[in-house]
């Protein structure tokens, strides 16, 4: 009887965890189309002569280029996966950020069935290769990471 609830309770618990990450990951793809969404109107906003990425994550909370506030993310949110605002910042080409990911180098649970949007995430390896990123004409080898930010 022991050794039955014993088994029994170690399955909950496994399940439960299963069922927190994945939580986790939903959660990761809607912070990060927040980001995404943030640098693509930040890009969008940007006027004439000003650079069109953000040299900081703050920046898209408080836009620094125009004198009243311009809001294109409410706040900085947390990595879900990580539970710390310890997003890899992702280079914008001519200097800036573009992007961001996750820096767990955990295997995702879902790997495939994404929504259109994140098709590329699919058959991923971890969640640093989830990147969420805006960027008028990308060149085939995408983003790169910031010189010193975290891998």
């Amino acid at each position: 009887m022991i050794a039955i609830l014993g088994v029994t309770t170690t399955s909950t618990l496994m399940l439960g965890a299963v069922t927190q990450r994945r939580m986790a990951e939903d959660e990761l793809l809607f912070v990060g189309e927040q980001y995404r969404a943030a640098f693509e109107s930040y890009f969008r906003a940007t006027p004439v002569g000003s650079p069109p990425y953000p040299m900081t994550l703050q920046e898209l909370t408080r836009d620094p280029r125009y004198p009243n506030p311009r809001r294109h993310l409410r706040q900085i949110y947390v990595d879900p996966i990580t539970s710390r605002a310890d997003w890899v910042l992702v280079a914008a080409p001519g200097g800036g950020i573009l992007g961001i990911h996750s820096a767990s180098q955990s295997a995702p649970i879902k790997i495939a069935n994404f929504p259109p949007a994140f098709r590329a995430f699919e058959g991923k390896g971890s969640y640093a290769d989830w990147i969420f990123f805006y960027a008028a004409g990308m060149s085939a080898i995408g983003p790169q990471p910031l010189p010193g930010s975290k891998p």
